[in-house]
């Protein structure tokens, strides 16, 4: 099990390098140190892009490094890959162009260390928690270097606070969210940073959001992400040894699926679905860019790479759309355009919010992606731009009311909680049989009175999505083994 997608260690490290290479080829090699020492020595706060304070260069080496270290912890800690390890590297590559760098991570990474010794178990049970609780590095940067107490020691130490105790906080607010929100720890991090601002306000501190936005790099960005993508999709159907019509069935399921948290694709579909899933919603990322006449810079260019991270996990074409153009719609209905920056993010960073329109409709998806764009710029506020995942949090308020009130007015069901392990996500790589899920939603009223919710079982783990009916919109049904097993469509 351990060993089982063993290459995408090898798989990452390619990517990294390849970042670090297009950086040096895009800037001038005398610019890179500069620009690296502007960007370890920046507060971070929201929106601060590094290609814009130090040149596209040094901001893909940093992405290059940032990535390196990340599936290094993964490895070493002995964190089993899955899908949730493509969506770390999405993450950790794409906000490592506006927000983290390699030294603001680590106090993070080893107060979550630290937490694992309290509990007395295995730091691969949180390693994967590490790295994405530092979401909040902006606050160790800003500690250090932008408040009125800044000092290094005072940074190191909350950053240590931070990583211990986000493992506890995001176990319970997955729980809450009902896998409508792919960015739990989003959501996690902006409770936590709403607690602390208010302190560093009563304190003389009072860290604000900034806005450096690099424009101009369009061509050269579509060139570079355009191509990765391609061979990505290229990869998918002609170097995972699975033959191109199984590769391009299994993707045609893998659109079948609702997207709610957890779903992992690597495990269900393959790598060769999931790699034509990755290329495919990255040239959506950045289709709507350039649709909404915005600029592909440092915090788009992560909002890409954090789409295709969520390729392997929740994300695909018919689920993240309806989003895009909620987004899309509510920036003109409040008199804003999609091409403002925060709503440029929001269009990207919103598709969190994808298992809603793959569980409800896309109509619900449309809602979702509206309401987000209303909320996500004012949820800015209350953090201080001190939380990257900004839009997680934004998600997570939106999958808190909207899962209950679909649920209970539009579907007449009693919303429940959801009773996961949230740490099951990183610790299985076992395949999960999909070969008696039900995907065709032409059959779920016929079968929907004796049905069950998707189960995913891997091992002796089994993580079941269930309400207190089985729910006729659901596209990823297993059924009970009482009753003969659909056809796939």
């Amino acid at each position: 099990m351990q060993k089982r997608y063993q290459k995408i260690f090898s798989a990452t490290i390619i990517f990294s390098v390849g970042l670090m290479i297009v950086g040096i080829l895009m800037d001038e090699p005398a610019d890179i140190l500069p620009g690296l020492y502007r960007i370890i020595t920046m507060q971070d706060l929201l929106i601060t892009d590094y290609v814009y304070i130090a040149g596209p260069g040094a901001a893909l080496i940093n992405a290059g490094i940032v990535t390196i270290i990340s599936i290094c912890i993964i490895k070493l800690s002995g964190d089993p890959f899955n899908g949730f390890t493509i969506v770390e590297m999405g993450l950790m590559a794409g906000f490592s162009l506006f927000g983290k760098n390699f030294i603001n991570i680590w106090p993070i990474i080893l107060g979550t260390w630290l937490y694992a010794r309290y509990q007395r178990e295995p730091f691969s049970k949180y390693a994967s928690v590490a790295l994405l609780a530092t979401s909040l590095a902006p606050l160790v940067s800003y500690m250090v270097l932008g408040s009125i107490h800044a000092s290094l020691p005072l940074g190191l130490v909350t950053g240590i606070l931070i990583g211990f105790i986000l493992p506890s906080l995001s176990a319970y607010t997955y729980k809450i969210q009902n896998g409508m929100n792919l960015y739990n720890m989003g959501f996690a991090c902006g409770l936590f940073a709403m607690m602390i601002v208010p302190v560093l306000t009563a304190f003389g501190d009072k860290p604000d959001s900034v806005l450096y936005w690099a424009e101009g790099y369009n061509q050269r960005f579509i060139i570079a992400i355009g191509i990765t993508c391609l061979i990505m999709i290229a990869a998918g159907f002609f170097v995972t040894g699975t033959p191109p019509w199984a590769v391009w069935a299994g993707y045609r399921r893998l659109l079948s699926t609702t997207g709610r948290a957890p779903s992992d694709y690597l495990r269900m579909f393959g790598p060769g679905p999931v790699l034509v899933n990755v290329g495919v919603n990255g040239l959506l990322g950045i289709a709507y860019v350039l649709l909404v006449g915005g600029d592909l810079n440092g915090p788009t260019l992560g909002g890409i790479f954090t789409i295709m991270g969520f390729s392997a996990f929740g994300k695909h074409m018919f689920n993240i759309v309806p989003v895009m153009v909620g987004v899309a719609l509510g920036a003109y209905g409040m008199h804003y355009t999609p091409d403002y920056p925060s709503l440029q993010l929001a269009g990207l960073f919103g598709t969190t919010l994808a298992p809603i329109a793959g569980h409800f409709g896309w109509p619900f998806g449309i809602l979702a992606g509206f309401i987000h764009s209303a909320l996500v710029l004012q949820t800015g506020g209350p953090v201080a731009g001190l939380n990257l995942y900004n839009n997680g949090f934004s998600g997570g308020l939106i999958a808190i009311v909207l899962y209950p009130t679909i649920t209970a007015i539009w579907k007449h069901r009693r919303p429940t909680l959801r009773d996961e392990n949230y740490y099951d996500l990183f610790e299985e790589s076992g395949p999960i049989d999909t070969s008696f899920w039900r995907t065709s939603r032409s059959q779920s009223t016929h079968h929907s009175e004796h049905e069950l919710h998707p189960e995913q079982e891997s091992g002796e783990t089994a993580s079941r999505m269930t309400d207190d009916k089985p729910e006729e919109t659901e596209i990823t049904g297993k059924p009970q083994e009482t009753q003969e097993p659909q056809e796939t469509t």
